[in-house]
């Protein structure tokens, strides 16, 4: 299954979440999110383009690794996610694991997360409205698809991207943003 993706950089979600409240489409409650980043031992993820990295939402965490993106215009990729013990000391039992075995902590990007979930085009789509500290404010358009299905995947993407006013691609992670800001103070 690929993940096929884009994100855009938003002033604010005002527009936004009228456009989604104009199609009865209910955007969940804020959560918070944690994603650790880890870069291999034998070889740069940064130059590799992939990214590995425990996830902790509230109790929850999973285990994520995105392969490197597979066009120009979207974030399609092969995105393989595996859910770990619940709660914080599971994820930082694991987090330890990693760096015993040669991994090496990159950062941790933090963001406040608001979710929408609807079906379009046949694909079950996702709409995620996020604040990431350091990095400002982004919409996330989402469908995870047979690698078959991966044109009409980012078809359907590009089309609510359109409907909903996202004007501003971002192609870089969240993770590239926030060392980018890192490096810029």
């Amino acid at each position: 299954m690929l993940e096929v993706e884009m994100k855009f950089a938003v002033g604010d979600f005002a527009a936004i979440e009228a456009a989604v409240a104009a199609r009865n489409i209910a955007i969940g409650p804020p959560r918070r999110d944690a994603d650790h980043y880890f870069n291999a031992p034998d070889r740069d993820f940064a130059r590799t383009d992939e990214a590995f990295r425990v996830r902790t939402t509230g109790e929850k965490n999973v285990v994520t690794y995105k392969g490197p993106k597979l066009d120009q215009t979207t974030k399609t990729r092969l995105e393989i996610e595996v859910p770990i013990a619940n709660g914080e000391a599971a994820a930082a039992d694991f987090r330890r694991i990693l760096t015993h075995l040669g991994y090496r902590p990159v950062a941790v990007v933090r963001k406040t997360r608001r979710i929408a979930e609807f079906h379009r085009d046949g694909f079950d789509m996702q709409l995620t409205l996020d604040e990431v500290d350091g990095s400002g404010r982004y919409a996330e358009l989402e469908v995870v698809v047979p690698e078959d299905r991966a044109d009409a995947g980012k078809a359907a993407v590009q089309t609510v991207a359109a409907e909903l006013g996202l004007t501003r691609p971002e192609r870089r992670s969240y993770l590239q943003l926030l060392l980018e800001s890192q490096r810029a103070t």
